[in-house]
């Protein structure tokens, strides 16, 4: 998998926890373009379909073979029968007049292909990731898998993979299934590597790429000074995770540099990581994106946080 190193993750263009502007929307998507951004990750679950109809505008105003689109399967978006009114339950300030279906069998994945296709006004996608099936592995393992084999072996799709919020199945189906591509959400990050234990050497073994999400866990990582209240995993930090995040800011500011900017390129410390994925909602959030790369963090740094007990050494010895 060829890309910048760079990645723009869209949930927030599918109005992640609030509105985002049809402007907003398109300057991201425009403005990381123009920063160098060649890949951008979206999904069905982004805003009930939301998230793939804005990048679609997009990518009808640049060459698609500048571009790798990648989007998810494992949920159909479908109109909700017990529609009465509101928004959106699961963090998308969308209409709730549709909902989405998780389905991880054969013909919904191909289904799901067909309607990201027609959302993102493209006839293939360069990568397809199997969203999150952590109560599915064994219905993704029997049908969202050879599906997608099928559909790379007719061109539809370039590559495949899943993506997820743990390391241990992505492993699984690393070993299982003839995957390309993994996304890796907040499990190799400056607060906690895991990954580090099953799935990265075993990328490194079987040759697939790794995009690291969630490099911020949530947030707390994304500011220069962790604040109580900060989000982690998607709640509240607790106070153990607060204190090793402020340590981290610390040590940071200590010897000049930023948390985020830090947060954000440590992932490449390990060779299977290819791409780090970053969302951004408005103009300014992409420029910050690409200004977190603008300057290495050299990689004796990583080597001082390790030797603090701050990161596992482990990460640094490839």
């Amino acid at each position: 998998m060829k890309t910048s190193v760079l990645a723009l993750g869209c949930a927030p263009l599918g109005n992640l926890f609030r509105e985002v502007s049809p402007e907003d929307a398109a300057a991201s998507l425009q403005t990381s373009f123009d920063a160098g951004v060649r890949y951008f990750d979206t999904a069905p679950h982004y805003g009930l379909g939301l998230s793939e109809r804005r990048v679609g505008e997009f990518l009808a105003s640049v060459p698609r073979d500048q571009v790798i689109i990648s989007s998810k399967v494992g949920r159909l978006i479908r109109p909700n029968p017990d529609f009465s009114g509101g928004l959106d339950d699961q963090g998308f300030a969308v209409s709730a007049e549709n909902h989405r279906v998780l389905d991880y069998s054969y013909d919904a994945t191909m289904t799901s292909i067909e309607e990201s296709l027609a959302r993102l006004g493209t006839d293939y996608l360069d990568i397809v990731y199997v969203h999150d099936p952590d109560a599915h592995e064994t219905q993704a393992l029997e049908g969202a898998f050879p599906a997608l084999e099928k559909l790379r072996s007719e061109g539809v799709i370039r590559s495949y993979g899943a993506g997820m919020n743990q390391s241990e199945m992505l492993a699984r189906f690393a070993q299982r299934t003839d995957l390309d591509v993994v996304m890796l959400a907040g499990r190799f990050s400056l607060l906690e590597q895991p990954a580090l234990e099953d799935l990265l050497p075993l990328a490194l073994e079987r040759d697939i790429s790794v995009v690291a999400a969630g490099v911020f866990n949530s947030g707390i990582l994304a500011v220069n000074e962790p604040q109580p209240g900060a989000h982690y995993n998607y709640e509240q930090a607790p106070a153990e995770i607060l204190d090793k995040a402020q340590r981290l800011a610390a040590f940071c500011r200590d010897h000049g540099f930023m948390l985020p900017q830090v947060a954000a390129q440590f992932p490449f410390v390990h060779p299977a990581i290819k791409v780090v994925c970053l969302g951004a909602r408005n103009h300014d959030q992409a420029l910050r994106n690409g200004e977190l790369f603008s300057s290495v963090v050299p990689g004796e740094f990583y080597s001082l946080m390790a030797h603090e007990g701050l990161i596992n050494a482990e990460a640094l010895s490839y």
